[in-house]
């Protein structure tokens, strides 16, 4: 089984997420610390690992979600979003998917912290719930 760590770095997906957003330095960064401390508020047994050439991963019993970071955005990606009931509206983006949905978030927009833990929540209940026989 594979270890959440990228080889090549030889370090922890933690430390590397903490790389990450101090090599960014700048609203994006802030943004993923905040995402990131979401995520483990919302879910303190979620797996961080780093995947697709430095792109944070969240995952508990599969991908919860992704940390992707843009010129212009930081989007959030969740790997099941399609199925997930979005009643805050959170998702903005990926929207014509069968599968995916995510959420971009431009600086200076102020994140729905309490939405975007009862998602992250949900998509843990997603992940680890036995499908219907």
């Amino acid at each position: 089984m594979k270890k959440a760590m990228d080889a090549e770095e030889g370090a922890s997906a933690s430390s590397q997420i903490d790389a990450k957003i101090h090599e960014l330095s700048d609203w994006r960064g802030e943004t993923l610390a905040q995402i990131r401390a979401l995520i483990h508020t919302a879910d303190p047994d979620v797996v961080e690992e780093v995947k697709w050439r430095g792109v944070p991963v969240w995952s508990h019993g599969g991908i919860l979600c992704t940390g992707e970071t843009y010129k212009a955005v930081v989007k959030m990606t969740f790997a099941k979003g399609a199925s997930l009931e979005d009643p805050s509206g959170l998702f903005n983006s990926s929207l014509e998917g069968n599968t995916r949905r995510a959420i971009d978030i431009h600086q200076g927009e102020k994140i729905d912290e309490a939405a975007l833990k009862a998602l992250i929540r949900a998509a843990v209940v997603l992940n680890t719930s036995k499908p219907a026989k």
